[in-house]
């Protein structure tokens, strides 16, 4: 994980922040991959009371990847409002 450290920065605090980045990609991509995953689910769900039940928690993802700017504001908000219509379209 860390061989390109060598090949790049001399200064102390340049090679801490590569450091950092690579932390910081890899829980960015287990949040963004997570929730992609969570949102496939409620896509995919048919039952009206166990969508209604997962849907808050889907939000709750976006809303906190937008927070943290791992997704756009606007896309998260077009995701919630997508969602939120397919629950309310099941039976």
């Amino acid at each position: 994980m860390h061989s390109h450290l060598n090949d790049m920065a001399n200064h102390k605090s340049a090679l801490k922040r590569i450091r950092q980045n690579e932390v910081r990609k890899v829980r960015n991509r287990y949040y963004h991959k997570t929730a992609r995953t969570a949102i496939k689910g409620l896509r995919n769900e048919e039952d009206k009371t166990a969508a209604t039940e997962q849907l808050p928690k889907v939000i709750a993802l976006l809303d906190k990847l937008a927070k943290k700017n791992i997704i756009h504001k606007n896309k998260a908000a077009n995701l919630k409002s997508k969602l939120t219509k397919h629950v309310n379209k099941l039976a």
